[in-house]
């Protein structure tokens, strides 16, 4: 594996590749790699020529210095976890490589209600943030097709609107969450929970479940408010959204009335840590 921290050094090499013709597969992290990033990058490396591989942390999409601080880094961990996977590429810039001082960090772009309901309620400027480093990542990697994963719904969502806006030429393709055995989405700040808050975490899922199994028979709001219910049982949880929406829009259904885009999403805070979590309701 060839590890990058110069944009210069990375986009030589790259170019060689396109030169060639060759595809090139994308893989935007923020490092603390678990099996759902393995499962993007698998997914690329079956589909591409070459598969790049990111490990970025993203200061400009985080609300407060300590959860920036806070947040896990394990790059000798990850990159040796890459070579295992037979990654091509790792790009791990420092941040004054990717935010040069002085440099304006502007995204002239309209996200309409998107960045602005579910994780944008209490978030501001975290989506942003996203879309600044992502449009900047792609800028410089310049992949034939780029890999998210569904369980960052709302992100993927803004991401793919940046792309159809901005008419990037890159295919975003998105990848199935996937869970632990308990059924928690997996996720780097899986990492920051006691033991404790780690065995509660998985109700997040038995509500998703147990909202699933019911939609379509119980009203949408009553549904709603029944999981909701569920969801406040366990004190530990902060909640910060538990809704049911159209997959398209982020915005509130009332009615089942079209099901194949119907979605719900849920935030909630335990121990401090933000766990993210949604479920499709009639896949």
């Amino acid at each position: 594996m060839n590890t990058y921290i110069f944009i210069s050094d990375l986009q030589k090499q790259l170019q060689s590749f396109a030169d060639a013709n060759w595809s090139i597969g994308f893989v935007p992290t923020m490092g603390a790699l678990h099996a759902g990033h393995l499962s993007l990058l698998r997914r690329s490396k079956k589909e591409n020529d070459i598969t790049v591989c990111s490990i970025f942390v993203n200061p400009i999409q985080f609300a407060s210095q300590s959860d920036l601080t806070g947040y896990p880094r394990m790059m000798e961990k990850d990159s040796k976890l890459l070579t295992e996977e037979g990654m091509d590429i790792l790009f791990a810039p420092e941040v004054d490589e990717m935010y040069p001082p002085g440099e304006e960090l502007q995204l002239d772009l309209d996200f309409g209600r998107l960045d602005k309901v579910l994780e944008g309620k209490s978030r501001p400027g975290h989506f942003k943030g996203v879309a600044i480093v992502v449009k900047k990542l792609l800028d410089i990697i310049k992949p034939t097709r780029a890999y998210f994963g569904k369980k960052d719904f709302q992100q993927l969502n803004i991401i793919q609107h940046m792309v159809d806006t901005l008419k990037l030429p890159v295919k975003v393709v998105a990848c199935e969450t996937v869970r632990e055995p308990d059924g928690l989405a997996m996720s780097s700040r899986n990492l920051q929970l006691t033991i404790g808050e780690r065995q509660l975490a998985s109700r997040i899922y038995d509500v998703l479940m147990f909202t699933k199994a019911n939609a379509g028979s119980i009203p949408v709001k009553k549904l709603q408010m029944m999981a909701q219910k569920r969801l406040a049982e366990t004190p530990e949880f902060r909640i910060y959204y538990f809704e049911i929406v159209d997959n398209r829009t982020l915005l509130p259904v009332s009615s089942w009335a079209d099901p194949k885009h119907i979605i719900v999403c849920t935030s909630v805070s335990l121990g401090g840590i933000r766990l993210i979590d949604n479920m499709e309701l009639f896949s």
